[in-house]
């Protein structure tokens, strides 16, 4: 006598209709902000792209992750002061009297190997004027970052990663690595 066939089991990780909710928000905002309308035919057209795009494109993506909204709201906050305040001391630096900026290579050092975190800290530091992010060296484990202005090497080094790298983790849920300085 034969065993009945048993149904083919579903990968771990199995397409869901809002597996990535974020995404299929923006890819809807995105397609109204396109539009230039919010006509019903381009409301539902804004919902079918934010439900079926993600949904076809779940292969190449990966997990979504559980994101703490409160901690990102705070970082948000916390990067568009950054911004602004950066900008008026970059243009007093560049557009004031003829005094000596101090450019600096620092290798910031990186608490986790999350690649979601440690790319979103890469661009943060190079959206603060004053700064920019050169190389992720996933291998060292470091960032290396130009700053344009730099008095006190290991003081702006914490405090990019007080700032900016400590609420990542917190925003994604993540520890620090074993034997990082965080």
């Amino acid at each position: 006598m034969t065993e009945p066939a048993t149904a083919p089991r579903l990968p771990a990780s199995r397409a869901t209709w809002l597996a990535h909710p974020v995404l299929s928000v923006l890819l809807g905002v995105s397609w109204l902000a396109l539009s230039h309308s919010l006509a019903l035919v381009h409301l539902l057209s804004a919902l079918l792209i934010g439900l079926i795009v993600p949904r076809l494109l779940h292969p190449f993506l990966a997990p979504a992750n559980r994101i703490d909204w409160i901690a990102a709201l705070r970082l948000s906050a916390v990067v568009l002061k950054d911004v602004v305040l950066s900008n008026i001391t970059v243009a007093r630096l560049v557009l004031g009297p003829m005094s000596r900026p101090q450019p600096a290579w620092l290798p910031v050092p990186l608490a986790t190997d999350h690649p979601r975190i440690n790319a979103l800290f890469a661009t943060i530091i190079t959206t603060t004027p004053g700064t920019v992010s050169c190389v992720v060296d996933e291998q060292r484990h470091v960032i290396l970052v130009h700053a344009l202005n730099c008095d006190d090497a290991q003081a702006m080094i914490d405090d990019m990663k007080n700032r900016y790298e400590a609420p990542l983790m917190r925003i994604f849920g993540q520890q620090g690595r074993t034997g990082s300085n965080t």
